[in-house]
Order: structure tokens, then sequence, then C-alpha cells
């Protein structure tokens, strides 16, 4: 609690230098809207894309990129230090109501909960894109191919001897590595933390991890030879794009904000998503490069 209180300090001084406010008796510059990313690409893209949608209807933005993850980004959010995230929709719902046993599956369900959930800690959760993307795990195709394996419940006989390689926060995720050990009993012999996907990727071609998470709209996943196994037991939820709002924020600038992040909810799809991650991931242009784009072509 300390250290995430230091972290938000931090970015509460940091955000105020870029825009957040003024000082005292001093003029400083126009308020922004201010947007916050996670600490991966595709929430950088995607983030990217909904401020490129508030800008087209003429409101000021700035983006703060890799704040980190959900233990500081959503207490920013609920504390006005950001305006607006991105987020996944099963996962901010687990994130924010972990205590549910049965938690609701389909997507309108779990919106309703999430609204009700958030709006009693000043969040405002929009309308959510049918654009998703879930965790994945995959393997190299020949691993696959010598041990038979197709779907997450084939790793059981196999884990004690092998390496998985995944984000550093996966090990406490119920999405991840807690995940796997309670619905697959999933027990690795080794963990080992990744700092991005791509240094995933790298290691699994290496052979340093036989087992790692990517998102299922990584478009590395078209063209490496991996193999992403089947979630064959349900673990994860439907991860539904959807941007939340301070509501501050959606206070102050109304329904324009609402308009543009929810018109980018309704274009967005999956496959879109994936174009999008291939825009960057592959093809080496910038997060603001691949949305501004994207709306372009829209």
């Amino acid at each position: 609690m300390r250290a995430r209180a230091a972290v938000l300090l931090a970015l509460l001084l940091a955000l105020a230098g870029c825009g957040g406010g003024p000082a005292e008796g001093a003029p400083g510059p126009a308020p922004t809207v201010r947007f916050a990313s996670y600490d991966f690409a595709e929430n950088q893209i995607l983030v990217e894309v909904y401020a490129e949608a508030a800008r087209r209807r003429g409101l000021p933005v700035s983006v703060q990129h890799g704040i980190g993850t959900r233990e500081v980004v959503s207490p920013a959010l609920q504390q006005g230090v950001v305006d607006v995230v991105v987020d996944y929709l099963g996962t901010a719902l687990a994130f924010a109501r972990p205590e549910f046993a049965r938690p609701p599956v389909a997507p309108e369900e779990m919106h309703a909960v999430l609204v009700r959930t958030m709006g009693g800690r000043g969040v405002d959760v929009l309308a959510p894109s049918t654009a998703e993307d879930q965790n994945g795990f995959v393997v190299t195709r020949s691993f696959a191919a010598e041990h038979g394996v197709r779907t997450l419940s084939d790793l059981a006989p196999l884990a004690p001897e092998l390496a998985f390689g995944g984000p550093p926060e996966c090990p406490a995720r119920p999405f991840c590595l807690l995940g796997l050990e309670r619905v697959y009993d999933l027990r690795f012999g080794a963990v080992l933390s990744m700092p991005t996907r791509g240094a995933t990727l790298e290691a699994l071609l290496s052979g340093q991890v036989d087992v790692g998470m990517l998102e299922t709209t990584d478009a590395r996943l078209a063209v490496a030879p991996v193999t992403l196994l089947e979630d064959d037991r349900a673990l994860q939820p439907r991860e539904n794009v959807v941007p939340m709002v301070g509501a501050e924020a959606a206070e102050r600038w109304g329904e324009p904000l609402r308009r543009a992040l929810e018109e980018a909810s309704a274009r967005l799809t999956t496959e879109q998503v994936i174009e999008l991650n291939r825009a960057v991931e592959l093809d080496g242009r910038t997060p603001a490069e691949a949305a501004a784009s994207w709306w372009d072509a829209q």
C-alpha cells in the first residue's frame, strides 16, 4: 500500500506538470482529458484509438502510457488522477469484485455489475465494444506435435517439468497463473517473469520457456511457429474492450466525450484490434500512428 501511494503521488505530480492543472496563481496550460494506459502494448494502442476519437471531436487530450498495472491505474482513475482508462470487461470485473464466487458470464450482465460497482467508486463505465481480447497460452508447434498437446488440459501431466513465461503480475492474476492452477491444476516447474509480450515469444522460441502467455489478439500468433492452446475448461471470461471515465471528467467534458468514446467502441472489432497490433508489433508503427491511420480508414 505504501508503494502504491508513492506511485500515485509521483503520477499526480507528473500529470500536474503535463497539463493536469496549473500551480496556484499561475495561468498554466489548458486542461485536457487525461487518458492513461496499462503497461503493455495493446492497451497503449487502444488508448490511442479512444484518445484520437476525442481529438477528432475537438476535445483537448493528453496521453500517459505505461503507467502500470491495475493496482496503480484503477486507484488513479477513482481518485481523479487520470480521466479515461480502456479496460477489458471480465478482468475489470474480477479486479473490482474479487469476492464474487459465481460472477456473471454474459457480457451484458457483467457490464451491468461493473457499472454498479464502479459507479459507487466515482467511475462511469461506458458501453463495451464487440472487440475482445483474452489471455492466451501458447507453445511452439514442434512442442505441440511432439507431446500431442492441443488444449490446456493436455499440459497437466507435463507441467512439473515445464517452464512458464508471462508478465510479472501473472502469478497473482485469477485468469493467468492462479487460474491455471485452480482450474487446470497446472503447476509448472519454473515460472519466469517476462518484461514484454515480445520477450515472452522470444523466450518461447529460444527454448527458455515451454509455455508462454500472449493475448489472443497478438498479431505475432499468425506468423510465429506457435500453437494457441484451447481453453477447454473456459477459464477466460468474456473480455470486451470497455472504456471507463472518472465521474468528474465525465461531468466536465459531458456528452462530446461520451459520444467520442462510444463511437470508438461501436466501430472497433476483434479483427481490427489484431490489425492494429500488427501495425505496431510487426510493421513498426507507433500506437498513435496506428490509431490515426485506423481512424482515417473509418
